[in-house]
């Protein structure tokens, strides 16, 4: 993998353009590996894939050991930059959170995805403050794309949420945020607005309604991420071919749409 600065330099500039940066969420190094092999220019982690994977469920559930572990285990494997869906933060206080992503960073991590939930936008101002100090005495310009859950929460009435999500995109920005991430936004004049309304990349989520990537770009997005989609796609076929394979035991399930092991074996390094 390239050096941390490097990495983190070129995952900026990934959001730069030309075109919309598209990131297939991984959910072990396993499927990292895979997604790297087909082309994605950057591994964006699932925090619910990544959860689920280990036995837990999504929602601040999963210990911070077990996350840093995971993503030394995607850095180890892949040549692209790694960035890291850490929830509300992985800490209660600010300097919680900074702590960390020092870990994170430590691995290997130049990126980080980090929620505001319900909670005043204040405290995920403060968060970021402490994690954007903490990673340059790393020498990491480590990306911070905060979560604006507007619209995925509901937070306000649907004539609001264009506003709402520009008030807090400005509070993030001012506290270091390097993009801004508005999932379940799918009407093309607000993306238009919160495209517009922000001097920073904005991402938002495949979602049903959502415009075409190539649409997408017009209207000003940046970044387009699959969230949980491929691992809760992944486990719903998982479960259709456990299904069948207890009802019957066909074998035959086992060779629809898989991939071969010599080609897995392949992608994979000892």
């Amino acid at each position: 993998m390239p050096s941390r600065p490097d990495s983190a330099a070129l995952f900026h500039q990934l959001h730069q353009g030309p075109g919309l940066l598209t990131l297939p969420n991984a959910w072990d190094a396993g499927s990292a590996r895979v997604i790297e092999s087909l082309g994605a220019k950057a591994i964006a982690t699932s925090s619910a894939g990544f959860a689920w994977s280990l036995g837990y469920p999504d929602g601040d559930a999963l210990p911070l050991s077990e996350l840093v572990h995971g993503v030394s285990l995607i850095t180890r494997v892949v040549n692209v930059p790694v960035t890291v869906d850490m929830e509300s933060g992985f800490g209660r206080t600010p300097e919680d959170v900074a702590l960390a992503v020092t870990q994170i960073i430590d691995v290997g991590g130049v990126g980080m995805n980090i929620e505001d939930g319900s909670n005043p936008p204040e405290q995920l101002a403060a968060k970021i403050t402490a994690v954007r100090k903490a990673a340059e005495r790393t020498g990491v310009d480590f990306f911070v794309n905060a979560r604006v859950d507007v619209y995925l929460r509901q937070l306000v009435p649907p004539a609001e949420r264009v506003a709402e999500s520009l008030r807090r995109a400005k509070i993030y920005r001012d506290a270091g945020a390097s993009g801004i991430f508005v999932p379940a936004i799918v009407a093309p004049d607000e993306i238009r607005s919160v495209a517009s309304g922000i001097d920073r990349p904005l991402n938002v989520l495949g979602w049903a309604g959502l415009p075409a990537a190539a649409d997408l770009v017009k209207m000003g997005v940046k970044r387009l991420s699959a969230g949980a989609g491929l691992t809760k796609l992944a486990y719903g076929k998982t479960a259709a071919a456990v299904k069948a394979f207890l009802a019957d035991g066909r074998s035959e399930i086992f060779s629809e749409g898989a991939l071969e092991s010599g080609a897995l074996n392949g992608m994979m390094k000892r």
